[in-house]
């Protein structure tokens, strides 16, 4: 029986690519979120949806709650473009990200891997800061497709709208 997702519960990782990271959850799950971070939708609405091909957190469900994965269609084997929402391609290799600096503390597996921690519970006043930050300079897509795109074609601009559902903004308007 999985253990609740509650303020207080300490998570420890073990996984692919981080082992021993532990992090105690200082809110309950989907609370008290920073007043300037509003993301439209949960990590588990993300995932049914069809995000990072399939491939992004196959080897680290264990960390999240089994409820986010129900149902979930994930590529172990490799990124699969077809398990998308908008069926396209729209992210850059890990590499690239490192390249960038846009991996960011402990989360490294960017910033998805941030926002599940978040949304989880877990606390870093400083990383929280930038990341939030990043997400907000993102919504500039969203303003792109409201501007070049009538109401309601979702077939309009995929690529942008499959990267917005990666920021957790909802992708069809």
């Amino acid at each position: 029986m999985e253990k609740p997702f509650v303020r207080g519960r300490e998570i420890i990782v073990n996984d692919k690519m981080q082992k021993g990271y532990r992090y105690v959850l200082a809110c309950n799950p989907g609370e008290n979120f920073a007043p300037d971070f509003t993301p439209e939708l949960t990590p588990a609405q993300m995932l049914a949806r069809g995000v990072f091909e399939g491939h992004y957190l196959t080897d680290c469900r264990a960390e999240f709650p089994a409820a986010w994965f129900k149902g979930v269609r994930l590529a172990p084997g490799g990124p699969d473009v077809s398990l998308n929402q908008f069926r396209v391609k729209s992210r850059q290799p890990l590499s690239v990200w490192r390249q960038k600096g846009w991996i960011i503390g402990p989360d490294v597996r960017g910033w998805f891997q941030w926002y599940c921690r978040y949304y989880l519970g877990r606390r870093l006043p400083e990383i929280d800061a930038v990341q939030i930050a990043r997400w907000r300079s993102f919504y500039r897509h969203k303003a792109q497709i409201l501007k070049n795109c009538p109401p309601g074609h979702t077939e309009c601009r995929p690529r942008q709208r499959q990267a917005l559902l990666q920021w957790a903004y909802n992708p069809d308007f």
